[in-house]
């Protein structure tokens, strides 16, 4: 196992020497549940949360287990197991599937990297109890100062008995039984209806900010009718055949639940819209919220960046992007986004942004981008928009 997990990259997630593949809680996970694990067949094992493998991989060499299920909400973590996988000749083991029936029934084993995130750990544990085994066993790990009392208590509403393991190495793992089975419709997506904004919002539970409006995206809103004017008036002379006729395309980059696309596509139906992210439970929030309002030729596609858009393609870009790569702060995500951007917009494109105002962002965005003026700013945010040179 440590030639295994030495192996393992984070590829094509950002590689840093402060950012691991796996860690301690992966380790205590797999020795938890090696009893059971010895026992199981193939299809018995469904695994939710891998970062890059190390749950998944770990399972099938050191237990000669196949047809393990398994769930990432990240799409460069699916690529990455899937890279790791070829890497170890272990592409036959697994299958890839979205958080559904179909990824746990039947399911005898569950291992489970902990989510930090209350609500995504209720819809997960949800589904456990939902559609697997009754005699289903959960092992959830994660890092001590990540784990609280409040995720004991959230698998305790799903199942009729949580104990935790003793901890090793920083990490513990919170082991579950009994699945309560639930008669009514699953929880999520929670769907709310936003009286400031006169939208509803569905989110799912690993969705960013919930069903709520986070102060952020709040603060880029008030730009949107400035951005695409820019963008209109910016992109007329490259855009293809019709001009000043053709219809203008927006991108809602990292889309979460899909506020912002909502938004554009009610203020300007015209616009062809897209809304991408590459979260599993962020493009699922963003579909259902375009369908609670109306909005269905709006197109959300779950894609590393905008690494499926071509170049030149896209009018204005709207992006709030993260800070952090996991649990670690870290600009590498934004900065790929931007790059991204200054590839994907027209000549005269407009990207506009929002991000905490600490991390001072310009200099970068006048890089990879163009052009960049500040439009708006409180205690807390920035909002710019940066313009893609007509002869880059």
């Amino acid at each position: 196992m440590d030639e295994l997990f030495g192996t393992l990259r984070r590829a094509p997630d950002i590689e840093a020497p402060n950012l691991f593949a796996s860690d301690a809680s992966d380790r205590l996970v797999l020795d938890e549940a090696a009893e059971v694990l010895a026992d199981s067949g193939s299809g018995d094992v469904v695994v939710i949360g891998d970062r890059y493998g190390a749950l998944t991989l770990g399972a099938a060499a050191r237990f000669g287990l196949a047809g393990i299920r398994s769930h990432q909400d990240r799409l460069v973590g699916e690529q990455a197991l899937a890279r790791n996988a070829a890497t170890l000749g272990l592409v036959d083991r697994y299958v890839s599937l979205p958080l559904s029936a179909e990824l746990l029934a039947g399911a005898r084993v569950v291992l489970l990297q902990v989510s930090r995130g209350l609500a995504e750990l209720d819809e997960i544990a949800d589904a456990i109890a939902r559609y697997a085994d009754e005699n289903v066993v959960v092992f959830g790990g994660g890092r001590i100062k990540h784990l609280s009392r409040a995720m004991n208590e959230t698998l305790g509403a799903h199942f009729s008995e949580v104990r935790a393991s003793l901890a090793r190495q920083k990490s513990r793992v919170l082991v579950a039984r009994g699945p309560l089975r639930p008669t009514d419709a699953p929880p999520y997506p929670k769907l709310d209806r936003n009286a400031e904004l006169g939208l509803t919002i569905a989110a799912h539970g690993g969705v960013f900010a919930g069903s709520g409006l986070d102060i952020g995206t709040r603060f880029v809103l008030e730009y949107l009718d400035h951005a695409v004017g820019e963008a209109e008036a910016g992109t007329v002379d490259s855009r293809p055949a019709g001009g000043a006729g053709a219809a203008l395309s927006a991108i809602d980059l990292g889309c979460g639940t899909g506020i912002i696309a909502a938004a554009l596509a009610r203020s300007f139906p015209l616009l062809v819209v897209t809304a991408t992210d590459q979260s599993a439970a962020a493009c699922a929030s963003a579909r259902a919220t375009m369908r609670a309002n109306g909005f269905d030729d709006v197109r959300v596609v779950r894609d590393d960046g905008l690494s499926l858009q071509p170049d030149s393609s896209a009018d204005l870009i709207v992006c709030n992007p993260p800070f952090h790569v996991g649990s670690s702060v870290h600009t590498g995500v934004a900065l790929g986004l931007f790059r991204d951007a200054g590839r994907v917009l027209r000549p005269g494109g407009v990207l506009l942004t929002v991000f905490n105002s600490p991390l001072a962002y310009q200099p970068d965005l006048r890089r990879l981008v163009g052009p960049t003026r500040v439009w708006g700013q409180n205690a807390k945010f920035t909002v710019t928009a940066s313009t893609k040179p007509v002869d880059r």
